[in-house]
C-alpha cells in the first residue's frame, strides 16, 4: 500500500484479497493519508468488498431516488430541487456515487461560476448535493459525503433592505390589483411567498383574526394574527373569490405559481416605482422593522414571525435612519443642557488702558 503524486493529485495504491486497487484522491496529500486508512480498516474488517459493491451507485438514480422519495414527500421546495438536480445532471451525468470526490465538486462549482451564475446560488447548489449524499449514507448507497469537504462561498448575510413608509405607497400605486393584494398580506403579517399563495380560505378564522399555516420553513405550525385592515380586505376578497377554487390568490382554480404574477410582475414593478435592491422576501423584513420602530418588544415580533430564536428576528428588524436620529433627539428633552455658547462680556476699560490711550493722543 501506498500514496503517489501522478500530474499534481494524490493516488492511493493497495491490494484486497491479492487483488490491486487504485484511486485518485486529489491534491490534497493529507486527505489520501485518510483515505487510504480507511480502506486499511475496511480490508481488516472484510467490509471492502461489500463497501465498493455499494458504492456503485449512479448519481443519476441516487438523485432521481431523492426528488421521489424525499423531496416530493417533505419539501414545499422540491421544484427547486428538481431544477438544480437537473443543472447538476448535466456535469454528473453517468458518475457513481463514489467518482464525485472533492476535487470533482469544485469543478463543478467553476463550472457553474463561468456560467455566470452567482455565488450564493452555487452554495445552494451545493446544499442540495450535501443532503444527496446524507440521504445515501442512510439509505447504504454510500459510505461518505464528499461535499462536507468544500467550504461553501463566502456571503454577505449583513444586507439589510427594508421599505420606508414612502416606498411602501411607492410600491402599492405600481402595483396591479392582484399583486397589490398579495404585497398587502405580506407586509401586514410577514408571511413567505410560499405560504400566501398556497393560502387557503379554510385557513383563515375571521372571527378570531387568526391564520394557521399548517407547515413552516421550521417544520410546525404557526399561527398568524390579522389586523383590522387586513381583515377588511380579506373579508371583501372572500365575497368575490371563486367558489369552485380553495385556494385565496388562485388562476382558473389553481394556485399562483410565484414565476409569473410574482417573480415576474413583482421585479418589473419595483422598477417601476423606481425602488432599487429589493426582493418580495425583503416585505418580510419590511413587517419586522416596522414593528421594531414602533416599540414592540423583540420577543413580539420573534413570536408573530414564527422564529425559534430572537438571534432569527434580529435578522429581520432594521431601523431607519431616520428612526434612529428622532431616537437620539430624544435626549434632549432628557438631559440637562450643560453646554452653552460662551457669550462675549462686556469688559471695564483698566488704568493701563487709560494711560495707553492717553500716550496715543500725545
Amino acid at each position: 500500500m501506498g500514496i503517489r503524486k501522478v500530474n499534481g493529485n494524490y493516488i492511493i495504491d493497495f491490494r484486497c484479497h491479492g487483488k490491486r486497487y487504485r484511486e485518485k484522491i486529489g491534491p490534497s496529500k493529507r486527505q489520501a493519508e485518510l483515505v487510504l486508512q480507511k480502506r486499511k480498516v475496511s480490508i481488516a474488517e472484510n467490509r471492502f468488498l461489500e463497501v465498493k459493491k455499494r458504492s456503485r451507485v449512479l448519481f443519476d438514480i441516487m438523485s432521481n431516488d431523492y426528488i421521489e422519495r424525499y423531496s416530493k414527500l417533505n419539501k414545499e421546495s422540491f421544484k427547486k430541487d428538481i431544477s438544480t438536480r437537473n443543472i447538476m445532471m448535466k456535469y454528473f451525468a453517468g458518475k457513481y456515487l463514489s467518482e464525485i470526490t472533492p476535487l470533482a465538486i469544485e469543478d463543478y462549482r467553476a463550472w457553474r461560476i463561468r456560467g455566470g451564475v452567482k455565488k450564493t446560488t452555487v452554495n445552494r447548489d451545493m446544499a442540495l448535493l450535501k443532503h444527496i449524499y446524507t440521504k445515501a449514507i442512510e439509505w447504504g448507497k454510500a459510505e461518505e459525503n464528499p461535499v462536507k469537504r468544500v467550504k461553501n462561498f463566502p456571503e454577505n448575510n449583513d444586507r439589510v433592505r427594508f421599505l420606508e413608509k414612502g416606498e411602501i405607497k411607492a410600491l402599492m400605486d405600481c402595483c396591479p390589483y392582484l399583486l397589490k393584494q398579495i404585497v398587502f398580506v405580506a407586509i401586514h403579517t410577514g408571511m413567505r411567498q410560499g405560504n400566501i399563495l398556497s393560502l387557503t380560505w379554510d385557513a383563515i378564522d375571521f372571527d378570531r383574526g387568526i391564520i394557521t399555516l399548517p407547515t413552516t420553513k421550521n417544520k410546525k405550525g404557526h399561527h398568524v394574527s390579522m389586523n383590522s385592515m387586513l381583515i377588511a380586505m380579506l373579508e371583501n376578497m372572500k365575497s368575490k373569490c371563486n367558489p369552485d377554487s380553495p385556494y385565496v390568490f388562485e388562476n382558473k382554480g389553481k394556485r399562483l405559481s410565484r414565476y409569473g404574477i410574482v417573480r415576474g410582475t413583482f421585479n418589473r414593478v419595483v422598477r417601476k416605482a423606481g425602488i432599487v435592491d429589493f426582493h418580495f422576501h425583503d416585505l418580510k423584513h419590511t413587517f419586522a422593522s416596522l414593528l421594531a420602530m414602533a416599540g414592540v418588544p423583540i420577543s413580539t415580533i420573534k413570536e408573530l414571525l414564527g422564529h425559534k430564536t430572537e438571534a432569527m428576528t434580529r435578522r429581520y428588524t432594521h431601523l431607519s435612519p431616520e428612526y434612529k436620529k428622532s431616537t437620539v433627539e430624544l435626549l434632549c428633552n432628557k438631559v440637562d443642557n450643560f453646554w452653552k455658547p460662551e457669550e462675549k462680556a462686556e469688559t471695564t476699560p483698566t488704568m493701563m488702558d487709560h494711560k495707553i490711550s492717553q500716550a496715543t493722543v500725545r
